[in-house]
């Protein structure tokens, strides 16, 4: 019996037991003088009496999921097209490793003649105890909603237990996130840690020349400037944090400014979701536009003024097209800072015989400081992370030079190249991912703590 079928059952049966429930809770007669008021609502009733028929019945399943697999291949052993079966552990597991695949329906024919001979016997064991597991399932539901409508009564406080299981599923939701990151966290750690062994971490901060494909060989793992990633941080800045940023902060703040201040409700109701648009659109379809056209365009041009060193991949192309992909989150984010300021810093600004274009500089950009502070945090995030623009329009090399018409390369672009391919995952050169990995959540923690230290600041002062 297939996992979706039983849970289609379960919550078929919880719909059914919330109804009835929730029918009966409703039948209850209106209180009288004196009478005693329900304590819970018709629909709280329904909730616990569907809770208590799908609960026990999802665990009773799980725990049938975990057994019957040892039920069906006992069960197919124990036929008599099974004694032929060789003892050896491995042989046996491969032969019911087909049987199982050939039952299922994943593949049409085994390499072993005795797979397609197993084959009905393990779908007839496997329905069997199917059925039988879905039979548990029901009467578990059917049990625990028996038992919860029978307490169905003015006075039965459903609303508690309900309420209880609600904060709890809020409270495990919570904890994921939590967990996650502590997970991210501690693998990077482990595999950082592993990779610092076999290279100077000083090594690694200040190096001046990456080039990890010359460690392949034992004698070269950890050799003098094999693995230097100051090249990769730079680009990373120079690239995501530089040149992006001066194309999307100046347009971004100056869309939000005239789309609240300057622009008529007809043209903000139009320009705004055409600019938001910029943000769906995929990374690499800007990665396509940058080698295709900005690339190219850039290269002409320097060359035209002379620049010897115009490349057909640069960091310019790859920093403009970038800075274009993140306008959204700097102009939506000052957009709804700037919509925020109250009416009256506006107002008092003007009766004191402020200027508007005065009122917008001196007023409502620094009150709006902290919205435009994450915004321009989270665009710097989202810069430092992007990958497919700066594979396809700023090259590989790890160059450390402050030429935008130069090729160069970031820390996320490096990662990709690391772990591609077929490669020994305890090698330096695949460790060197997990190093950069953590340099770049340190990096992004570090600007997180920045913002907020800006936030709390500005916010005291306009509160």
């Amino acid at each position: 019996m297939s996992a979706p079928f039983l849970l289609i059952v379960i919550i078929g049966l919880a719909i059914a037991a919330w109804f009835t429930a929730r029918a009966r809770a409703a039948a209850f007669a209106p209180p009288t003088d004196g009478a005693q008021r329900p304590h819970s609502r018709p629909g709280q009733h329904g909730w616990y009496t569907a809770l208590w028929v799908a609960i026990p019945a999802l665990i009773v399943a799980a725990a049938w999921n975990v057994a019957s697999p040892a039920l069906v291949t006992r069960a197919v052993l124990a036929e008599p097209a099974a004694a032929s079966i060789p003892a050896d552990p491995l042989e046996r597991g491969a032969i019911l490793a087909e049987t199982r695949a050939l039952a299922t329906g994943r593949v049409a024919a085994a390499f072993h003649h005795q797979a397609p001979v197993l084959a009905p016997a393990y779908a007839a064991a496997r329905l069997r105890y199917g059925l039988m597991g879905l039979a548990l399932a029901i009467v578990a539901g059917l049990a625990g909603g028996a038992y919860a409508y029978s307490r169905v009564r003015p006075d039965f406080r459903a609303r508690t237990p309900v309420e209880r299981l609600v904060m709890a599923l809020l409270l495990i939701a919570s904890l994921i996130a939590i967990l996650t990151t502590i997970g991210i966290v501690a693998s990077l750690l482990f595999e950082s840690l592993r990779f610092f062994a076999k290279v100077s971490i000083v090594e690694f901060l200040f190096g001046l020349h990456w080039s990890p494909q010359t460690a392949m060989r034992a004698d070269q793992v950890g050799a003098s400037g094999t693995f230097g990633a100051v090249p990769l941080f730079w680009g990373t800045i120079f690239i995501g944090a530089i040149i992006a940023m001066i194309v999307a902060i100046p347009l971004g703040l100056m869309s939000a400014i005239f789309l609240t201040q300057y622009a008529t409700p007809t043209v903000r109701r139009w320009v705004k979701p055409l600019l938001e648009v910029l943000a769906g659109v995929p990374s690499v379809v800007y990665g396509y536009f940058a080698a295709l056209t900005i690339a190219p365009a850039i290269r002409t041009a320097g060359l035209a003024m002379g620049i010897s060193s115009a490349s057909s991949e640069s960091a310019l192309a790859a920093g403009l097209v970038m800075g274009v992909m993140i306008i959204p989150f700097v102009s939506s984010m000052a957009d709804d800072s700037l919509a925020a300021v109250p009416q009256s810093m506006r107002d008092g600004s003007l009766a004191m015989g402020a200027t508007q274009s005065e009122t917008i500089r001196k007023v409502l950009v620094p009150a709006a400081l902290p919205g435009i502070v994450g915004g321009v945090l989270l665009a710097v995030s989202r810069a430092i992370g992007e990958t497919m623009i700066v594979v396809m329009a700023a090259g590989l090399a790890a160059n450390l030079t402050a030429n935008p018409f130069a090729s160069v390369t970031t820390v996320t672009t490096q990662i990709v190249q690391l772990l591609t391919g077929d490669q020994e995952f305890d090698s330096a050169k695949t460790l060197a991912a997990f190093a950069l990995g953590l340099v770049l959540f340190v990096v992004t923690l570090l600007l997180n703590i920045v913002a907020l230290r800006v936030v709390k600041k500005y916010r005291e002062a306009y509160e």
